[in-house]
């Protein structure tokens, strides 16, 4: 098991996927400097509202490792580029030492125009008999072992996938053929190799609904991800 900082939000991150991050609430910058300053990784999990964590919405149980690639400052914004590692389930949550500002306990300490308590304040008001000081929420996790190469048939069937998709959009987008086809093929030939984490970068590139998306991120093996993958483009395909 590892202990990881978690980064709880409705959205679902692939193995390796590029996204840009905004931190901006005082908890994520907590976690972003620990982070920083250990030269560590975080987690990024899809948001539970409905099992909350110390009043704030808690995790999926199915998450992916986060790596910082760039880094940038802008007054109390944090700009993050990330690109996701391995994926991994929790096994056991640590709650955060505070509830989040909507709690009674902050309304002496919220401005008149809503302004939040700065991070020393909110340090001054974690109760002593916390097991944790931490603003975060943070989890042990098991990483899923690495998964064996993506076959020759397999990149098939996720060449056929992606191809079909980007054909769809380039002719909404009414892009000339030859500019489509070119344009398709550079794609699908960066996309697609005997790397595993090829079906999940087609999944980040043809699949948008959250759910359908943390549906791929659980699946045990590859190729239960690329059957649930299937399942989600046909249903895509019946709604054309």
């Amino acid at each position: 098991m590892v202990a990881l900082p978690l980064f709880v939000l409705p959205m679902v991150l692939m193995p390796g996927e590029i996204q840009e991050l905004r931190v901006f609430e005082p908890r994520y910058r907590q976690m972003l400097d620990d982070c920083l300053l250990d030269e560590r990784n975080f987690g990024l999990v899809m948001n539970d509202p409905f099992q909350p964590v110390n009043g704030w919405d808690g995790p999926r149980q199915h998450g992916c490792e986060v790596e910082i690639l760039h880094h940038e400052t802008k007054g109390s914004n944090h700009f993050l580029q990330i690109i996701g590692r391995r994926r991994f389930t929790i096994l056991d949550i640590a709650k955060p030492a505070l509830p989040p500002f909507s709690d009674p306990m902050f309304e002496p300490h919220v401005g008149e125009e809503g302004l939040l308590p700065d991070l020393q304040t909110l340090f001054e008001l974690i109760p002593e008999d916390v097991e944790s000081t931490k603003l975060y929420i943070s989890a042990e996790v098991e990483f899923h072992a690495q998964e064996e190469e993506t076959t020759e048939d397999q990149q098939e069937v996720l060449k056929e996938i992606l191809d079909h998709v980007l054909h769809r959009i380039g002719k909404v987008l009414r892009i000339e053929e030859d500019i489509l086809m070119q344009w398709v093929k550079e794609r699908v030939d960066y996309s697609i190799s005997e790397d595993p984490n090829s079906v999940y970068t087609v999944s980040a590139l043809v699949v948008n609904e959250l759910e359908s998306k943390q549906q791929i991120l659980a699946c045990n093996t590859l190729e239960e991800a690329l059957e649930e993958l299937l399942h989600h483009v046909e249903m895509i395909q019946e709604e054309e």
